[in-house]
């Protein structure tokens, strides 16, 4: 069975202080949530070694790494680095990155290699603007967003990947895709991995929505059947709100 995932993304957000804090809060409600969902905090690199002083049941990821593995690249978090802190997961090609840093496919495909080398899990984000969908462009980006970012990796590593469908009109707009929306590209995604990995890989690999999700609408968002979890912004800055998430499977 795939795993269920609900990841919050505090994306630029916490003093180190108050982001030990909140994931002390999401640990202590913990134990609301059901044993077969995997909880994961991914937060600001200055937070990583002190957060997981802090958590046990809940998982610890970054929010990014770098695409080299070491040398003279001033202000950059190598994948080892993130892997020394004790993280297991790491987002990598969040829509903010490519968008705002100029991230390519060929930039998030190294990343991707150089986490699985450092035993990472990545959250490879992947979703179409709103021109592109009003264009009717929607499938056709997102499948060159995974061919051109995972699809040289052996089936073996590929098996190791959690796939985030993010439509990036929906990513703090408060906008979210409708549930027949979200089954329909989550679905899209899986028969897209079959065509290339076979459907055991495709039946196996976790999707996650993202986009505005929140406790109002995240059960109806799981229900689909190709849907498990959420990768979560801004709701996962509030513990309370973040635990309600994931206990609406």
């Amino acid at each position: 069975m795939r795993k269920k995932i609900v990841a919050g993304n505090w994306k630029m957000n916490t003093t180190l202080q108050e982001g030990i804090k909140l994931a002390s809060e999401v640990e202590s409600l913990s134990s609301q949530v059901p044993s077969d969902v995997t909880l994961i905090v991914c937060v600001p690199f200055t937070h990583l070694t002190e957060v997981k002083k802090v958590i046990n049941r809940t998982q610890l990821g970054a929010e990014n790494c770098a695409s080299e593995v070491s040398g003279a690249y001033t202000g950059e978090v190598s994948a080892a680095m993130v892997a020394s802190t004790g993280a297991n997961y790491v987002i990598i090609g969040h829509s903010e990155r490519r968008s705002y840093y100029h991230e390519t496919d060929e930039i998030l495909a190294k990343k991707v290699k150089l986490a699985l080398a450092n035993q990472l899990t990545p959250i490879f984000c992947i979703g179409e603007l709103l021109s592109e969908r009003e264009a009717n462009r929607h499938f056709e980006v997102v499948k060159s967003q995974l061919q051109k970012g995972l699809f040289d990796l052996s089936a073996d590593d590929f098996g190791k990947i959690v796939i985030a469908y993010e439509p990036v009109w929906a990513i703090g707009t408060g906008k979210t895709a409708t549930s027949e929306q979200a089954q329909e590209m989550h679905y899209f995604i899986r028969n897209t991995i079959s065509e290339r990995y076979g459907k055991e890989v495709a039946k196996e690999t976790s999707i996650l929505y993202g986009g505005s999700c929140n406790d109002k609408n995240a059960a109806e968002l799981f229900a689909n059947p190709d849907v498990d979890g959420g990768l979560i912004g801004g709701a996962s800055l509030k513990a309370e709100s973040f635990i309600a998430i994931a206990r609406s499977f």
